[in-house]
């Protein structure tokens, strides 16, 4: 019997997708029109998706480009500008114009795409944002290794400028840090080592002074400021150690995974269908940490029902005890 389930593009594929869509008219596309025909959209669409739960992930995605300085205008009802139920889509080509003598290579183009990826979204200034937009728009081929490797810094994650200096200067730091259970944030000293993205997260890995082990932090739960010292450490510490992190991490997920039904055609079938695995009871989705884990699933609401381990579900109950506390119960 045929699968309904859509193939599993990763999200940046389609976010290129909607933005080549988008530079390729100049009346602009409706969203309609987007989620029926962009690759990424459409997949899902044609699996059963609901309208709601793509709309969201329009929404979504217009937002992560805006905010990678891609600059998509929003066309209204010429008659009634405001009312945006008709409303058209699409990004001016004039943006991503450049001298006509100005000529790239293959690998140029390529190192200038994995810098900008890395730092469009943290200390990128908008003219270097405006540049690179405009280098991609000139069709150059990119270098076929490089591509899936660039990460994503968030701005939403003040330690992160700290620690990269650290990590480039080789001197230790400490830093308030949060574990969930403890009523107060700790003091941590560290040779901070290298930093990597996981799940959409970013973590600090590293040799933790208090008790010379390697340990990894996760950014989110550092509670205030990252004080850098003058103490140092050979630079030759930090050879591998990205990988070493990243590899520490899949090790705890492939440890640790939920069982999880999800109702089709949503929001949450739709992320976590992307990381998760077909089980006979629903899917199973691999975690690093569970309060995180059930902060994400509590978001989902009635979507997705936690049917192991225990733990993990206690953890998403509770979020939802706490909210409709917070809602003043049941109406």
């Amino acid at each position: 019997m045929p699968s309904n389930t859509p193939a599993k593009n990763p999200p940046e594929e389609r976010l290129v997708n909607l933005v080549v869509a988008l530079m390729a008219t100049e009346q602009g596309l409706t969203k309609d029109t987007i989620l029926s025909s962009v690759a990424g959209y459409r997949e899902q669409n044609e699996a059963g998706a609901s309208k709601d739960a793509l709309e969201k992930m329009f929404e979504r995605d217009k937002e992560s480009l805006r905010g990678l300085g891609v600059p998509i205008e929003t066309i209204g009802d010429w008659a009634d500008p405001d009312d945006l139920r008709e409303a058209r889509y699409r990004v001016p080509v004039s943006e991503y114009e450049l001298p006509a003598d100005i000529e790239f290579s293959p690998a140029e183009v390529a190192l200038l795409t994995l810098a900008g990826g890395v730092w469009s979204q943290s200390s990128m200034s908008d003219d270097a944002r405006s540049g690179l937009r405009k280098i991609r728009a000139l069709g150059n081929t990119v270098d076929e290794p490089i591509i899936g490797f660039s990460p994503r810094i968030s701005i939403h994650e003040p330690a992160f400028g700290p620690l990269k200096q650290a990590i480039e200067q080789c001197r230790t730091v400490s830093f308030p840090y949060l574990k969930p259970g403890e009523d107060a944030p700790r003091a941590r000293r560290l040779r901070p080592l290298a930093l990597v993205e996981y799940d959409a997260r970013w973590h600090v890995y590293g040799v933790d002074l208090d008790v010379d082990a390697d340990r990894t932090f996760l950014l989110s739960r550092i509670t205030g400021d990252v004080d850098v010292h003058r103490q140092t450490f050979p630079a030759a510490l930090r050879e591998g150690a990205g990988d070493r992190a990243l590899a520490g991490l899949e090790e705890l997920a492939a440890r640790q995974r939920a069982l999880l039904e999800v109702d089709p055609g949503t929001e949450a079938a739709l992320r976590l269908g992307r990381r998760g695995f077909p089980a006979e009871q629903g899917i199973q989705v691999p975690y690093v940490d569970v309060h995180i884990f059930a902060d994400e699933l509590a978001s989902y609401g009635p979507e997705v029902r936690v049917v192991e381990p225990a733990a993990l579900r206690e953890q998403v109950i509770a979020r939802l005890e706490a909210t409709l506390a917070v809602h003043g119960g049941a109406r």
